[in-house]
């Protein structure tokens, strides 16, 4: 019973699902769906449970699975439903009898009496009994019988049967867990192989959670070595009276998925012997994955011995070899649904063409050998050679049959099957056209913010005439290698210089074309300079011929632009489609600075620094002199004018000559008595000073004594008759506070 169960579950699990693995059968739904069960005598649908029995005496019902399970590899299965015994039962006998969940060889089709619960009298199987009445008693109880073994006990009653080793009567439940009331009861059946003696089964039951029996039964009576059977549950009345209900019942079974049942490799047999080796568990990844989860255990059809050498198994002709899959750790149930059927046919190798790329015009093609459809058998070993003559003698095998270099020709392959049969191939070796290209030359126009650089479309360089795929390197290496694409082909900016575009045609033959870059410098006008003007002139600038156009800052589009003051002017000039940005600037001419004025008795010495030279002078502004120097100027104020090269309007600069006294006698009679500059004491930084012949300074007139000297020292005592030397310095109070010396003798006649 313990395997023909399991592999019934299997099976049940496999035609609901579709599934090879973690597979149920149920009866759900609402109303309970029972396609692939049979209905028997009084057991009706009932909304969302099978009512096996109404309450009335005399009834019987059951449900059972329409075709028989084969149990043979299953290690592991488990059951679960929902049961509900209710009523009114009889006023002689109660409530009875009890239901059924079993596995049948001989499944009830009629009438059984209550106290077999709906078991036919000599069934052989699994029975797992829920039991109401006691027949002894005539009592109401709640028990769970088991039977491993064959109804065969008295009254055909399996709570009579105790089969040493097969059964199993719970006490009785009805204090604790009573089986009539109005709400279900959950059960759970598990049985498992007791791997202490593979023949029993470790059967487990729990109702609500609550263990009843957990322990090792043996087959017994027909059920010994029984193959398949029946799964379905049972009920009967008798002369008591219940409706016995069931629901939500699920068979879960787990068995070793296989990806193929079949697996028909090409073999073939030696001619000399007539016979052939195969591994056999080479076929095993076929079967399932991760076949290193798994135990394998091949035997010959017919033959119950497993083969004991399958890694070289020998036949002859025709063989089918069974394949059993086994999970180690019993998780899931064992798999001898695999067939490797061995047809051995004579062995030929097919010859084969390969077509390669002559990839930029290298002369041969690359071509990996190990690719030609010569066969497709597993496990061939191939060994190439250059000529039919080398292959025959065993010489000049080609080393790098992956990457073969090779023009257009041929070469020969041995094929050897894992079975020894031996053919040879000729693979003819041909080259695709090749992929013409042509190199070309892109020029653009520099950028403005880096006249080294220009954009580059990259795209539009015209290469070939054959389309294909197009991708772009800075270096012929990387585009031989495929390495640093440039990702930016339609704006690549680069400055002189060479990029490589990769033609790839529809067959992924190459040709690299290479393309000259030339960045278009900026085109400036020679004729434009900037110039310098006086402040309040205007002048034209000249951008000069040979410009496609112009554009200046103005908005004029002329070659020249006129009336150009002071400022900063640009131009656009266009020379063929690219357009130059051009500033010039018009400066205001450099204005002449009067450093210093030097006067000295009636000469002026005019001392100018910046503007451009020569410079020129005058005190009217209309009679001009290059001279800076004006002799025989009168005492007084004068105006001096200055202009340079550029004849700018004139700087003027107001001077005044002091009026010298070349004499004084200071006796105190007031007339000549003292020099006074005090009318200069206005001045900036004015200092009056007085030398004596040898330089030594004898007086130093200031505001103390209102810039005074009547020939004294600074102590007060009167200097000796005779010629002494003044200078008189001052800043004019102009915007550049010229400097002003006016210097020259006088005469001191002292009386003693």
């Amino acid at each position: 019973m313990r395997k023909l169960l399991y592999s019934y579950f299997l099976i049940i699990l496999l035609g609901v699902s579709g599934n090879g693995f973690a597979q149920t059968y149920q009866l759900t739904g609402n109303p309970v769906v029972t396609t692939g069960w049979d209905l028997v005598s009084s057991a009706v649908v009932n909304a969302d449970f099978i009512q096996l029995t109404q309450d009335v005496g005399n009834q019987y019902g059951a449900i059972k699975l329409s075709t028989p399970i084969n149990l043979k590899y299953c290690d592991k299965w488990k059951v679960e439903f929902d049961f509900r015994i209710d009523g009114n039962g009889t006023t002689q006998f109660g409530r009875g009898d009890g239901f059924t969940f079993w596995y049948l060889a001989n499944p009830p089709t009629g009438f059984v009496s209550g106290g077999g619960l709906g078991i036919p009298a000599n069934a052989s199987g699994l029975m797992v009994g829920f039991d109401i009445f006691n027949n002894t008693t005539e009592g109401q109880m709640s028990k769970v019988h088991l039977l491993y073994g064959t109804n065969n006990s008295l009254n055909n009653n399996i709570e009579y049967n105790n089969t040493a080793g097969s059964t199993f009567h719970s006490p009785d439940l009805n204090p604790t867990q009573p089986f009539v009331g109005t709400n279900y009861k959950h059960v759970e059946v598990n049985g498992q192989t007791d791997l202490t003696n593979p023949t029993n089964w470790i059967i487990s039951i729990k109702i609500d959670g609550v263990q009843i029996v957990n322990q090792s039964f043996a087959p017994s009576g027909g059920a010994i070595g029984m193959t398949q059977g029946y799964f379905g549950f049972s009920a009967a009345t008798g002369g008591a009276s219940a409706r016995h209900s069931i629901k939500n019942a699920k068979i879960y079974i787990d068995k070793v998925p296989i990806l193929q049942n079949i697996v028909t490799p090409f073999v073939c047999v030696n001619p000399a012997t007539g016979n052939g080796t195969v591994d056999l568990t080479s076929f095993n990844s076929q079967f399932v994955n991760n076949p290193g989860n798994y135990i394998f255990t091949y035997y010959v059809l017919g033959n119950s011995t497993p083969i004991a050498n399958p890694t070289s198994f020998q036949y002859t002709g025709n063989t089918t070899i069974t394949v059993v899959v086994k999970d180690p750790s019993s998780t899931l149930c064992d798999n001898g649904d695999g067939v490797i059927q061995l047809n051995p046919t004579p062995f030929a190798a097919d010859d084969a063409t390969l077509t390669g790329c002559n990839n930029n015009n290298a002369g041969v093609a690359i071509f990996d050998l190990t690719t030609a459809a010569v066969t497709n058998i597993p496990g061939v070993t191939k060994a190439f050679y250059p000529t039919l003559f080398d292959l025959n003698n065993g010489t000049n095998q080609i080393t790098n049959p992956t990457a073969y270099p090779s023009a257009a020709g041929s070469v020969f392959v041995k094929v050897t099957t894992p079975q020894g049969c031996v053919d040879v191939a000729q693979i003819t070796l041909n080259i695709f056209p090749v992929v013409v290209v042509n190199d070309a030359t892109l020029r653009t126009c520099f950028i403005e913010s880096n006249p080294s650089l220009g954009s580059f479309n990259l795209t539009v360089a015209t290469v070939t005439s054959q389309g294909g795929t197009k991708k772009y390197y800075p270096s012929l290496t990387d585009a031989l290698n495929g390495t640093n694409e440039i990702s930016n082909p339609t704006n690549y900016i680069a400055p002189n210089g060479v990029v490589y575009i990769k033609v790839t045609d529809a067959n992924g033959c190459f040709a690299v074309a290479k393309v000259t870059l030339i960045v278009l410098p900026p085109v400036y006008s020679s004729v434009l300079q900037d110039k310098i003007i006086c402040m309040e002139d205007k002048t034209t600038l000249d951008a000069g011929p040979g410009f496609a156009s112009y554009l200046w800052s103005t908005g004029a589009t002329t070659q020249t632009i006129s009336g150009a003051g002071v400022g900063t002017y640009w131009v656009k000039l266009k020379t063929g489609d690219c357009i130059t940005t051009q500033t010039v600037k018009v400066y205001p001419a450099e204005q002449p600075v009067v450093t210093y004025i030097d006067i000295s008795s009636s000469t002026i010495t005019v001392n100018v620094i910046g503007g451009t030279p020569p410079y020129q002078y005058s005190l009217d502004n209309v009679n001009w002199q290059d001279s800076n120097i004006f002799n025989n100027i009168s005492r007084g104020d004068h105006t001096v004018y200055v202009k340079d090269a550029y004849d700018c309007e004139p700087i003027d600069i107001d001077i005044t000559v002091p009026n010298l006294i070349n004499v004084i006698t200071p006796n105190g009679d007031g007339v000549n008595d003292a020099i006074d500059y005090s009318s200069l004491a206005n001045k900036q930084n004015l200092e009056f000073s007085i030398f004596d012949r040898y330089g030594y300074k004898i007086h130093q007139g200031d505001k103390n004594n209102k810039y005074r000297w009547d020939g004294t020292t600074s102590a007060g005592r009167k200097v000796p008759t005779g010629n002494y030397w003044y200078s008189v310095t001052w800043n004019e109070n102009d915007k550049h506070n010229t400097p002003f010396k006016f210097s020259g003798w006088i005469m001191v006649k002292n009386r003693e």
